[in-house]
């Protein structure tokens, strides 16, 4: 089984409750290939929501409590986040998924890249917490640009 981020199946469950709709990972969907998974509204995360991002690391900090995820407010979600990371690693588990694609730069999602936390719309090279929890699980992370089907 793959799971797909719902945002990029058309799923309204961004932050802005919009959605990044990538047709060709829409259509695995469809074709019964693949599933999509959304660990933020598994924790608990309202649509809309507040943008977050990770403060003093990656999502492997996060996981290590050396890391917070905070909303452009200055609230604390990491919990929330967390508690939806663990959900859906236990979802793929049940399911036997071996491979996920995920939306970029998320704070949750992201395989390769993430906002500083800064909010300044700069990035830096780090994982968010679900990736780091895939891949600490052994199960391979792709992004919507670069996944190998």
């Amino acid at each position: 089984m793959i799971f797909i981020s719902a945002c990029l199946v058309g799923q309204n469950v961004r932050y802005d409750g919009g959605n990044k709709l990538n047709n060709n990972l829409k259509k695995l969907v469809d074709q019964g290939i693949a599933k999509p998974i959304c660990p933020e509204i598994l924790g608990g995360l309202s649509t809309p929501r507040n943008p977050a991002e990770i403060v003093g690391g990656d999502g492997f900090d996060v996981l290590e409590n050396k890391a917070k995820i905070i909303d452009n407010q200055g609230n604390d979600v990491t919990q929330e986040y967390v508690n939806g990371a663990m959900k859906a690693l236990d979802t793929c588990q049940k399911m036997n998924c071996k491979t996920l694609i995920l939306k970029s730069d998320s704070p949750t999602c992201s395989s390769e890249n993430i906002y500083t936390g800064e909010f300044n719309g700069n990035k830096k090279q780090g994982v968010g917490i679900f990736s780091a929890l895939l891949i600490k699980n052994g199960i391979q992370v792709y992004n919507e640009k670069n996944y190998n089907i």
